[in-house]
């Protein structure tokens, strides 16, 4: 491994994790990264029942007896939850701050239809200022933005006796529900616009060329690869915010999603007009018949009020003023970046 800090912060502003394995931030400091099952291992499915047939073989193979949910107010995670035996403890954050989303209403009705205990575990920005540093060393790299929520829930989960949590964070890589990078063909360039979480040059003093991995979704045409690039950039980086955070517990996860596969194409006209996640809108169907479908909520965490106050980066690597037109969840970004980067001084 090769100690490359300038691209590592590059390429975790660009992408929420560094691209390379083998470049690190300081040495004797692997990153972790989530591991990604390889197609051929994974559950071929093409309808909703396939999906249902599919999650109950993969929870057969652990101990639900010691096994939570996490369990937001969305149909993923719902469909998950109607599978656990009664008394079952499902798990939901509720963030506190300015325009945060409350999910725990919603979460309590599938809880109330399949019996389950609903646990509410509030997350502040004191939890994840306590959360972020020993997340950073374990793992070797700064925070993905959810992380210190599912860290939260993770150690509550391990006080109350359970050694596995079910989650549902990938399902909306594999069957379409990332409905905005969906919505049209994209060029090159302005895929990467569009994907991009922030431009390091716009930041760093001193930024790495981290364009050239997008080289790789780059179609003969001039087009993006958009499928390829959710799959395999935005897809790790999602479902490593729960991984690791429960890795850091000590605390063993599973996403039965993740370990399927369309054996068809996802049918792209039927997203952009309205429906994406189609089959699991159809299971959702079968597992909540007197409930209606629930849309797709904005994030849960308030980052622009939590943000609202920092003024910027200070240290040496940064552009003086860089954080001024940024969103909170960039500037929680960079936040945590600066953060990793006082921690590895220390």
């Amino acid at each position: 491994m090769t100690v490359d800090k300038k691209f590592c912060m590059s390429s975790y502003l660009a992408f929420r994790f560094v691209v390379d394995e083998e470049k690190i931030f300081k040495d004797g400091m692997p990153h972790l990264d989530h591991e990604m099952i390889p197609v051929e291992k994974k559950r071929p499915c093409k309808t909703a029942q396939d999906i249902d047939h599919n999650i109950r073989e993969s929870l057969e193979k652990i101990d639900l007896k010691h096994t939570g949910v996490l369990l937001s107010g969305g149909m993923d995670s719902a469909i998950l939850a109607s599978y656990m035996p009664k008394g079952t403890k499902a798990y939901t954050a509720k963030c506190l701050g300015k325009n945060a989303v409350d999910e725990t209403i919603q979460a309590r009705k599938y809880c109330d239809l399949y019996d389950l205990e609903h646990v509410v575990v509030e997350v502040d920005w004191e939890d994840y200022d306590k959360g972020m540093n020993p997340l950073m060393m374990f793992q070797g790299f700064p925070i993905i933005s959810n992380e210190p929520q599912a860290y939260k829930i993770a150690k509550r989960a391990k006080a109350d006796g359970l050694n596995c949590l079910v989650h549902g964070d990938t399902a909306d890589i594999e069957f379409g529900g990332m409905s905005k990078m969906l919505s049209k063909d994209w060029g090159y360039e302005e895929w990467i616009e569009r994907s991009i979480y922030v431009h390091p040059e716009k930041v760093l003093k001193d930024p790495a060329d981290i364009y050239q991995f997008y080289e790789n979704y780059k179609k003969a045409d001039g087009m993006a690869d958009y499928m390829d690039f959710i799959c395999n950039i935005y897809g790790r980086a999602t479902a490593a915010a729960l991984t690791l955070a429960c890795r850091a517990e000590g605390i063993g996860f599973i996403d039965p999603y993740e370990e399927m596969h369309l054996t068809e194409p996802l049918d792209i006209q039927r997203i952009r007009n309205g429906e994406s996640k189609y089959l699991i809108r159809e299971l959702f169907r079968m597992r909540y018949p007197s409930l209606d479908v629930p849309e797709k909520l904005p994030m849960s965490r308030p980052a622009d009020a939590w943000m609202a106050s920092w003024e910027g980066p200070t240290r040496d690597e940064f552009i003086e003023g860089c954080a001024k037109d940024l969103t909170g969840e960039q500037k929680l970004l960079v936040y945590s970046l600066e953060r990793f980067l006082n921690l590895l001084d220390e």
